[in-house]
């Protein structure tokens, strides 16, 4: 009597890894989790204001009530509530205002979504800045060691022992206030965490078979550390990247809360809270809309962040 051994059942998953690529068992994986697609689509909307606000915005986000041609001046009040026509809010001509005015009679509707354009390039451009130097710095120390490596940490170890928001006001002080000069901050206290990133995943990559293949065949140092090793060390990059610019945008409305980052009138969430910060009681709606734009940003980052490190992590594939 011979008995049949029941086959093994193999995910479907593991069978197709040799004929698809890593970025569509990525793109595969990110789409199964429901955190990191809701993260994808409030990114989308985002972008997709950022790109269209001059289209969406019904006034300048710049320009008062007061200067604006063939306004009614006499609804060019201060802290406007908001009135939509469709809620009966219309009156002998009164212009609609979706968020109401704020205190220097501009609409607060189109200054929020030019804000969605601004906070968007902060956050991109400070973390592009920070992972250009940061990658340099660690691949340098990871791969030479020694006194390199010792230096560039050391240096490294010093900005990180200075709490980040801290550190960007004292660099903005210095400097001068302004958006640039605030980018600039930002920029320069992220660096030390994508170079201990680049340079451990350096440390790990350089003692591969592959590599030393390429070193013994007479391979370069440009062509090991930059078309060997670094190509394949990215990956932890890559997620904290997309986590980094949820953190550089929420550094860069609390330094233009202070008054430190984007000057008036440059429509920007945190600029915008704090110049409302104490009508809070009397005109809440100019409080709540940045900071609820704020939140949504740094939630939908923190998402696909998340997101990306699960997918990313051969370690959690067997997660759905």
């Amino acid at each position: 009597m011979t008995t049949q051994t029941a086959a093994p059942k193999l995910d479907s998953e593991a069978i197709s890894l040799d004929s698809v690529s890593l970025w569509q068992i990525t793109r595969r994986r990110l789409f199964k989790r429901k955190s990191s697609v809701i993260g994808m689509v409030i990114l989308a909307i985002l972008i997709f204001i950022a790109l269209t606000a001059q289209w969406l915005a019904p006034y300048s986000p710049t320009l008062s009530m007061l200067d604006t041609k063939d306004y009614p001046k006499e609804y060019a009040k201060k802290r406007t509530m908001p009135c939509i026509h469709i809620f009966g809010c219309e009156k002998e001509g009164q212009p609609q205002h979706i968020l109401g005015l704020d205190g220097n009679i501009r609409d607060e509707f189109s200054r929020l979504l030019y804000g969605a354009r601004l906070s968007l390039m902060i956050g991109i451009s400070t973390v592009t800045f920070a992972i250009f130097i940061g990658t340099v710095l660690g691949a340098l120390g990871g791969y030479f060691g020694g006194w390199i490596d010792n230096v560039i940490m050391r240096v490294m170890d010093v900005l990180l022992a200075f709490p980040s928001l801290l550190l960007a006001i004292a660099i903005v002080t210095v400097i001068g206030p302004g958006l640039v000069n605030a980018l600039i901050a930002i920029g320069i206290v992220s660096i030390p965490a994508y170079a201990r990133v680049v340079r451990g995943s350096v440390l790990s990559v350089r003692e591969m078979d592959y590599v030393s293949a390429t070193r013994a065949l007479g391979g370069n140092t440009y062509e090991i550390l930059f078309k060997r090793i670094l190509p394949n060390a990215l990956t932890p990059l890559i997620v904290q990247g997309t986590l980094g610019i949820a953190s550089a945008i929420l550094d860069a409305a609390a330094l233009s809360f202070l008054g430190l980052g984007a000057q008036p009138p440059t429509p920007e969430w945190g600029s915008m809270l704090g110049a409302e910060r104490n009508q809070v009681l009397t005109a809440p709606h100019l409080v709540f809309y940045p900071g609820l734009a704020i939140m949504l940003t740094v939630l939908a980052f923190n998402l696909l962040g998340d997101g990306l490190r699960d997918a990313l992590d051969p370690r959690l594939a067997h997660i759905s």
